[in-house]
């Protein structure tokens, strides 16, 4: 039993390390720059949204709750805190999504490529938001990150990758994964 507690003693410092190293790799890449910087929105409990979802009115949406907001913030504390340089800040028109951006950068525009298209009121336009994005990032020509928080399903459709409340996934102009850094609230 001890030997047991013993290696998972040994094993947890090793991965614990080892991660710690992914991430200051990844904070040093962040650092240099030129990545595009998905960020799924900060926590808002449930999915989708409801049935008299109006883009214009966040009441009707489903909104960040506390923790969310927390995460938000913790999410902009992490660019402030390793001095990550960013060129822009783009949002979905989704309540969530903007209030993300705002808690964490203060300063973002809204793109309609980044909306959701979960529902089946928005699935048609999925293939119009792909173009739309890559014609977009096809421009982006900085040695700072583009910052983009949006939804699941987007980031589901560009990177392939299957992204958590907060989290950010890195990848390079050509939509290549980089690596994910998961924010707590």
């Amino acid at each position: 039993m001890k030997f047991l507690k013993l290696l998972s003693i040994i094993f947890i410092s090793l991965t614990t390390s080892i991660k710690a190293d992914i991430n200051e790799n990844l904070i040093n890449q962040l650092k240099e720059g030129g990545n595009l910087i998905f960020i799924r929105h900060a926590y808002a409990p449930g999915s989708g949204d409801p049935d008299n979802f109006n883009l214009n009115d966040c009441s009707t949406q489903r909104n960040l709750s506390a923790k969310g907001r927390i995460q938000a913030k913790n999410i902009g504390k992490f660019f402030r805190s390793n001095k990550i340089s960013i060129h822009n800040v783009l949002s979905s028109e989704w309540c969530r999504c903007k209030e993300t951006a705002d808690l964490a950068f203060n300063d973002f525009i809204t793109k309609n490529f980044l909306n959701s298209f979960y529902s089946l009121k928005f699935e048609k336009n999925i293939t119009k938001q792909m173009i739309d994005l890559k014609k977009y990032v096809k421009k982006f020509n900085s040695k700072k990150n583009l910052i983009l928080v949006t939804h699941y399903v987007v980031i589901s459709e560009a990177l392939d990758y299957s992204a958590f409340s907060g989290e950010m996934v890195i990848a390079d102009k050509n939509f290549n994964v980089i690596g994910n850094i998961k924010i707590d609230y």
